[in-house]
């Protein structure tokens, strides 16, 4: 097995405020919030100028995409447990006796079953993938991505690329 070297960006302005209802149990948390803090930490081969990857660059990526879920409602729109209408102007959310009605400006719609921790960091792992794929990095070879919802609670993603 040949070396490895990692970079790591973490907090600062890798972070946003959402909400969310989480599903589990069959049942589903109440509408709520939190200040989450995105870790990120990229594995992989030396570029030619003896780097995996430049902080700045890597911070740029998941800045921009912390910022896009910034201040919106995130939406699982693939669960299994919530009726899930898109309107022409809003999301209609039914869980048994509750419905939520958000304009459309203030949702972000995920392709993911549930908004837990695991299941963004998830996301947001693939919106990385793809920054750095467009930035044109070839060496990377493991990325994790960490969403902490409150100080010492984090779901956590690592995907070998």
């Amino acid at each position: 097995m040949s070396p490895s070297r990692r970079v790591t960006v973490e907090r600062n302005r890798l972070r946003f405020a959402a909400a969310h209802m989480a599903t589990f149990g069959g049942d589903m948390e109440p509408l709520h919030g939190h200040n989450y803090d995105i870790t990120v930490e990229i594995e992989g081969d030396l570029t030619k100028d003896d780097w995996v990857w430049d902080f700045g660059g890597l911070k740029k990526i998941v800045r921009e995409i912390a910022d896009a879920l910034d201040h919106h409602f995130l939406l699982q729109r693939n669960s299994q447990l919530l009726t899930i209408s898109e309107l022409p102007d809003a999301w209609r959310i039914e869980f048994r006796d509750r419905t939520y009605t958000f304009p459309k400006q203030d949702v972000i719609a995920l392709p993911i079953e549930n908004t837990t921790a695991e299941r963004i960091s998830e996301w947001i792992s693939g919106r990385i993938q793809q920054g750095l794929a467009e930035a044109g990095a070839t060496n990377i070879r493991r990325l994790s991505v960490g969403v902490e919802e409150m100080p010492g609670q984090a779901g956590w993603y690592t995907v070998d690329l």
